[in-house]
């Protein structure tokens, strides 16, 4: 709970306030991949933040949720994750029993990592201050100056930009994409848990279609932007690599593909053979015993 904290407090810094001071990336004034015509706002857009943010939160949990309460239903099912989860006992009364746990788990990764990739775009954007394709037509920069008069002078001063300062602050934001990262990274988490705990025969046809479904409008969300001129080529591919990235280490290597945390058998220890009666011993015949019975067959054969 406390590094969950951390992280959304830290989200909220780079999203809602001005404590990260975007780097400050000069450009050409004649530089024609940053003179596409400004789409608008986000709210403009045809994927809003608002639609965006709803759906790849909403999709996994309900993935989840619907996943984990119709495996528990099935009784083969069910005895497995018994086997597999340990019930956590909370004071005397209350305990977890594996349904809550692993909905509480899974979920809650996912939640980390939904913050935790908007925290590595941020950090990228602020550190980068990479231009948007429309950053020339917001900045409107002054082209009667000395410094846009010299053909291909590289302008390393903002303050020739005349333009919305808001507008141009949000156009220094661009690589990577953060609707692109965002959107890979709650649909591949949600296809790594569909292909890691679905297995019922009548699901073979449904799987590959959720899943492919799912990731699909991901990257139709990655088309978007560009189609929209709001990021670069390269943006949305940094993007979808980062959410990549993200969501793999997380599905393999924190909840273990989805699978539960049940340990290796303990081997049984040694008795102490202090205590034990000498009676319970094997008992080893020695090499004297061994030639005076055989001494004592060879005597009586010559009797015979």
């Amino acid at each position: 709970l406390v590094i969950m904290a951390g992280t959304v407090l830290l989200a909220y810094y780079f999203e809602c306030t001005d404590t990260f001071q975007v780097h400050i990336q000069g450009f050409f004034c004649q530089d024609g991949d940053l003179m596409k015509p400004y789409p608008g706002t986000e709210e403009e857009s045809f994927i809003t933040p608002l639609v965006l943010y709803c759906v790849l939160a909403a999709t996994p949990t309900v993935i989840i949720f619907i996943g984990e309460i119709s495996m528990y239903f099935i009784k083969s099912t069910r005895e497995s994750l018994i086997a597999q989860e340990k019930t956590i006992l909370t004071g005397e009364c209350c305990y977890l029993n594996p349904l809550v746990r692993r909905i509480i788990r899974f979920i809650g990764v996912f939640a980390f990592g939904l913050f935790a990739t908007d925290i590595f775009v941020n950090a990228g954007q602020v550190v980068t201050g990479h231009l948007t394709p429309y950053f020339l037509t917001v900045c409107k920069p002054n082209y009667t100056s000395t410094d846009c008069g010299v053909h291909h002078q590289f302008i390393n001063n903002g303050n020739i930009c005349t333009g919305d300062l808001e507008v141009i602050e949000k156009a220094r934001r661009s690589f990577p994409s953060k609707h692109a990262a965002l959107s890979i990274y709650s649909a591949l988490y949600a296809t790594m848990y569909i292909t890691s705990t679905i297995k019922t025969k009548s699901s073979r046809l449904a799987k590959p279609v959720l899943c492919l479904g799912t990731l699909c409008t991901a990257f139709l969300t990655g088309l978007n932007r560009v189609s929209e001129y709001r990021n670069h080529c390269s943006d949305v591919i940094a993007g979808f690599i980062l959410g990549t990235a993200v969501a793999l280490f997380l599905g393999m290597c924190v909840v273990h593909n989805f699978k539960g945390t049940q340990g290796s058998p303990s081997k049984p220890k040694p008795e102490d053979p202090r205590g034990v009666p000498l009676m319970a011993f094997p008992r080893i015949e020695s090499p004297l015993e061994t030639l005076s019975a055989q001494n004592h067959s060879a005597s009586m054969t010559e009797v015979t």
